[in-house]
């Protein structure tokens, strides 16, 4: 099956938002990379604005879907683990260049704050993930502790581009032991 005209736009403005910038990645651009018609663009998305917020969402939903994944398929007493041991994943596969919703927080923040508060929206779904996965470990309500493992995930995608997602994923994973005092086995 042949993936949609929206799915293709979608692909190459995900694509070239990530490696390019938001604001550095015209609509022409898009319309270049995708193969399509400028009507075609704006027949699924009525502005550039629209676009931006559809690529975070689906790439976003990609995301939190693989790791719910993690959690539901985790061993006994390794949720965090599991999802950790997933987003190491993502760190080098998908996001070796850091996070795309980080970067539209930059990008939209002072012109267009509603793109940049999704965007931390976003991120509040990640952190209740966490905390579930806590919930699921046995630690209970223990806010402090799912924001500074929310700190260790984020700075990795940070420190990504830098250290290399090898060495970075390597960290997440004792870091997080380091805070829980787990002997739970992590893997990098």
């Amino acid at each position: 099956m042949h993936p949609s005209k929206r799915e293709i736009v979608l692909d190459a403005a995900e694509q070239l938002f990530y490696e390019e910038g938001f604001h550095a990645t015209g609509i022409d651009r898009v319309i270049a990379r995708a193969g399509v018609a400028r009507m075609t663009l704006y027949n699924h998305f009525p502005s550039k604005d629209s676009l931006v917020e559809s690529v975070l969402e689906r790439r976003y939903r990609r995301y939190m879907d693989d790791l719910c994944d993690a959690v539901a398929a985790r061993e006994e007493g390794s949720a965090v683990a599991a999802l950790a041991g997933r987003h190491n994943d993502w760190l080098r596969t998908f996001s070796r260049s850091g996070c795309i919703v980080l970067k539209a927080i930059g990008e939209y923040e002072r012109h267009r704050p509603a793109i940049a508060e999704r965007g931390r929206e976003l991120k509040g779904e990640l952190l209740a993930l966490i905390r579930e996965a806590l919930w699921i470990d046995g630690h209970r309500s223990d806010n402090a502790l799912a924001e500074r493992i929310l700190m260790v995930l984020e700075g990795a995608n940070a420190l990504g581009p830098v250290l290399g997602s090898e060495r970075v994923a390597g960290h997440v994973d004792s870091m997080l032991a380091s805070l829980l005092g787990s002997s739970v086995e992590w893997s990098a």
